[in-house]
């Protein structure tokens, strides 16, 4: 829902009926994770994708006979072994897939939701998707705030298991499904309950306003990050020259660093691009203090041998100075600010999910992980199955 957003907001607003088609659970090497979002108007027009086109065609057809009926439903699409061509996932995995018929009157609050989600405040959607008790009840949600929670679901127990246990995802940015018993019991597993959560996107501070810097804002916009350009040089440090910024800000790195830490997280990613002994010891001083996932440093060999003797120098202990990437990226042989902001991005990808940095011929295994390496918890990533 987050990618598509804009589409969906259009669709809502138009007051027709559209359809949304959410993969709500994965098994082995299914291509999205759970979260995953189509939308289809009632001219059959499509916005996003499930699959990279797997089992597109398939759930076309689900989301125009939802509109023209009004029913959600919930399928499963698996590999199909006879038939490579056909409605299943040639590589392996299985998607559960949820799609429901959209408009304001079965959902009232979706403009809620997606103001929340465009102005970077936390909010979840529960949807009810399975429950062989009662039909009815399939396709009701509850949308929960950090201090709020509107929608019926059918019954108190079942809502109050559900503000609890939401929350505590949506803290995670968790997405996946819950089970409970028919009447909200923890102890059962007949109904299912979608919870997708929109935490705000993780942060990406960049220290340093070069050359580097502009591309390695563009490329962690493009991964989802909120990009924050810092340099204490005003006449580098202009919105013009970083247009993929959310914000470009002219402070000693630093001192913004030390305003900002109570924000970073575990999602946080740090970039010191300055390779200046007296911008970048103080900001990794910093930085290594903080909880962020990822702290990198741009430099030579020299340039990093250097730096951890300063930064030894200015007490931080080595269990601090191992969470540094330095010199930071992955080894693609990379020359250019592009190529450089490839193999920054490569290494954040790689810390994200655990991956071993080979190429993938030269490996074995599975190739998506499922869950990501503690500490680094994406927004809107994640399963959880009780």
């Amino acid at each position: 829902m987050r990618d598509i957003r804009a589409a969906v907001s259009e669709l809502y607003a138009s007051g027709e009926t559209f359809a949304v088609a959410t993969v709500i659970d994965t098994f082995k090497s299914a291509p999205r994770p759970a979260g995953a979002a189509m939308a289809v108007s009632a001219s059959g027009e499509v916005f996003g994708s499930l699959s990279g086109g797997c089992v597109e065609g398939a759930v076309h057809e689900e989301a125009m006979e939802a509109i023209r009926t009004g029913v959600p439903v919930r399928r499963t699409y698996g590999v199909a072994d006879e038939d490579a061509f056909g409605v299943g996932l040639t590589c392996g995995g299985t998607l559960h897939v949820f799609v429901e018929p959209v408009d304001r009157a079965r959902y009232p609050r979706l403009g809620a939701v997606l103001g929340a989600i465009d102005e970077h405040q936390p909010v979840a959607v529960a949807t009810v998707v399975s429950d062989p008790s009662d039909a009815d009840r399939v396709g009701r949600r509850r949308i929960v705030w950090p201090s709020d929670a509107e929608g019926d679901v059918g019954g108190a127990r079942l809502t109050d298991a559900l503000d609890d246990d939401v929350r505590g995802m949506s803290a995670q940015g968790g997405t996946g499904l819950l089970r409970y018993g028919v009447d909200g019991q923890r102890r059962g597993d007949e109904l299912e309950v979608f919870v997708q959560s929109f935490a705000p996107p993780p942060r990406m501070l960049v220290f340093g306003a070069i050359d580097f810097a502009a591309a390695v804002a563009e490329l962690g916009a493009y991964l989802g990050y909120r990009v924050t350009v810092c340099d204490a040089r005003p006449v580098f440090a202009t919105a013009r020259r970083f247009p993929a910024a959310e914000e470009v800000v002219v402070k000693w790195p630093h001192v913004y660093l030390d305003e900002v830490a109570d924000r970073i997280d575990e999602r946080t990613a740090i970039c010191v691009l300055t390779h200046d002994p007296k911008f970048d010891v103080p900001v990794l001083t910093a930085a290594l203090r903080t909880r962020a996932g990822y702290i990198g440093a741009m430099g030579s060999r020299r340039t990093h041998d250097d730096r951890m003797a300063r930064l030894r120098e200015a007490g931080v202990g080595e269990e601090d100075l191992a969470r540094l990437h330095s010199p930071i990226g992955l080894d693609l042989g990379a020359r250019t600010p592009e190529e450089t902001a490839v193999s920054i991005a490569a290494e954040l990808v790689r810390t994200r999910w655990g991956g071993s940095g080979r190429a993938l011929r030269e490996t074995t295994g599975r190739i998506h992980r499922d869950v990501p390496v503690e500490p680094f918890i994406p927004a809107g990533f994640g399963h959880v199955n009780r």
